[in-house]
C-alpha cells in the first residue's frame, strides 16, 4: 500500500511516500518550503518591485505571508484580495480591510491589471506530482494523509488562541488517544476551516483516493513514539518544537495526562524547561502558558511525579536545537532514522487508525 502522507508547516512542507512492501527507511522523502514561505517570498518579490499584489485562492496557513504582507501594506503598497484567501489573515473580512487590503469578489479579480498575482492554498499535489515525475516516481497513491495546525475559526471577540486550545481539550475529552486527533473528510468539525479547505483542495485534484487529516501538532507526537527508546518507556513527555507552535505531551503511550501548548517564538529556552517541569509536576497552570502569549495547559488526568523518577522527555522539530544542552537532559528522537519526517510518520499511522481493513498491514511495515 502506498501513502502520501504531507505535514503542512509554517516553514516547510514534509513529504513522505511510505510503501507498505518495502523498507521504511527506503520511503521517498522530501522536505519543501512551507505554501506560506513560498507566498510571502512572491509578496517580497512584489514589494521589491513596486508592484501592487492580488491574492487569490483559498483558506492556507499564515505566519511568513502574514508578515510579508503586512511589510508590503507598511511600505506603500496595494494589495487586493477574493475573500477566500483574505480569510487567511482574518475570518474576520472586515479585520483585513483595516490592514489596508482590498477585498474584492473573483469576478473584479479579473480586471485588476499589472499585479502580481498570488495563489494561496496549502496542498498543491500537481507540484508534488512534477517533482516526482523528474525522478520516474509514479504518481498513484492508495491514500493521502494529510496535516496541517487549524487555530479554527473563533467566534467574534474570543481569543483565536484559546479556541485552538478549546478543541483540543475538546477532543481528548471526548476520547484520551492521540489518535482520536485523526479524522476522516466527514468527521471534520465545521469550525476547522483551514483543515476543511485542505481537504476540498485535494478532492478537486483527486476525487477518489481516500483521505485522512491530522493535527501536525500530535502527529510529530505519534511519530516521535515510533522512536524504539521513546515507545520503551511506561511513560513518556513528547515536545515538539516547530517553527511556530511547541506542542507538549505528557503521554502514557498514546493515552494524554496532560499537555501544553505555546508558541516557539515567544519561548526562551528556560521558559521551556520550566513550563515542562512544572507540567509534569501537576504544577503548571493554564494563565501561566496563556498569559505569556501561549494557548494553554490541561490535565486529562491526575497528574505529578509525587517523588517518582521524571519520564523521558523526548523532543522533535525543526526548532529542537532550543533544548541542545538543556536541564531537561532531553532525548532528540528520530523515527525511523529521520527527525524532519515525524509527523509523516504519524499520519501514516492515523491513516491505519481510520482504515481498519488495511490497519495489520501498515502498523506491521511501521514496526520494520
Amino acid at each position: 500500500m502506498k501513502i502520501l502522507a504531507i505535514d503542512m508547516g509554517t516553514g516547510t512542507q514534509d513529504i513522505l511516500i511510505f510503501d507498505s512492501t518495502g523498507p521504511i527507511e527506503n520511503s521517498i522523502k522530501m522536505v519543501m518550503p512551507s505554501a506560506t514561505q513560498i507566498a510571502a517570498s512572491r509578496i517580497r518579490a512584489a514589494s521589491e518591485a513596486h508592484r501592487p499584489v492580488l491574492l487569490s485562492g483559498v483558506i492556507q496557513g499564515g505566519g511568513p505571508c502574514h508578515w510579508a504582507l503586512n511589510d508590503h501594506l507598511e511600505a506603500g503598497g496595494i494589495a487586493y484580495a477574493t475573500p477566500g484567501a483574505a480569510r487567511t489573515f482574518d475570518d474576520d473580512l472586515s479585520m483585513v480591510e483595516k490592514m489596508g487590503v482590498r477585498i474584492v469578489s473573483d469576478d473584479e479579480a479579473r480586471t485588476v491589471h499589472d499585479a502580481e498575482r498570488v495563489e494561496l492554498k496549502d496542498l498543491d499535489l500537481e507540484a508534488i506530482r512534477t517533482a516526482l515525475a523528474a525522478f520516474d516516481v509514479p504518481a498513484a497513491f492508495d491514500g493521502l494523509a494529510l496535516g496541517c495546525l487549524d487555530h479554527g475559526a473563533s467566534p467574534p471577540d474570543y481569543s483565536d488562541r484559546l479556541f485552538r486550545f478549546d478543541h483540543l481539550k475538546r477532543v481528548v475529552e471526548a476520547r484520551n488517544d492521540l489518535l482520536a486527533f485523526a479524522y476522516l473528510p466527514e468527521e471534520l468539525p465545521d469550525y476547522l476551516t483551514r483543515a476543511r479547505t485542505v481537504i476540498a483542495t485535494a478532492r478537486r485534484q483527486d476525487s477518489t483516493t481516500p483521505i485522512v487529516f491530522l493535527d501536525t501538532g500530535p502527529a510529530a507526537a505519534i511519530g516521535a513514539l515510533q522512536d524504539p527508546r521513546v515507545a520503551a518507556q511506561d511513560e513518556q513527555l513528547v515536545l515538539n518544537l516547530g517553527n511556530m507552535h511547541a506542542l507538549a505531551f505528557h503521554l502514557r503511550g498514546t493515552q494524554i495526562i496532560s499537555l501544553y501548548e505555546h508558541h516557539t517564538g515567544e519561548v526562551s529556552r528556560e521558559q521551556i524547561e520550566d513550563f515542562t517541569s512544572r507540567l509534569l509536576e501537576g504544577m503548571l497552570a493554564h494563565e501561566d502558558v496563556f498569559n505569556s502569549k501561549g494557548h494553554g495547559v490541561f490535565y486529562a488526568q491526575p497528574n505529578g511525579t509525587n517523588g517518582r523518577t521524571r519520564p523521558l522527555v523526548a523532543v522533535t522539530g525543526p526548532q529542537r536545537s532550543k533544548l541542545r544542552g538543556s536541564a531537561l537532559e532531553p532525548y532528540f528522537a528520530t523515527p525511523h532514522g529521520d527527525m524532519m519526517i515525524s509527523g509523516c510518520f504519524g499520519l501514516v499511522r492515523a491513516f491505519a487508525e481510520k482504515s481498519p481493513e488495511r490497519r495489520e498491514e501498515i502498523e506491521h511495515a511501521l514496526a520494520g
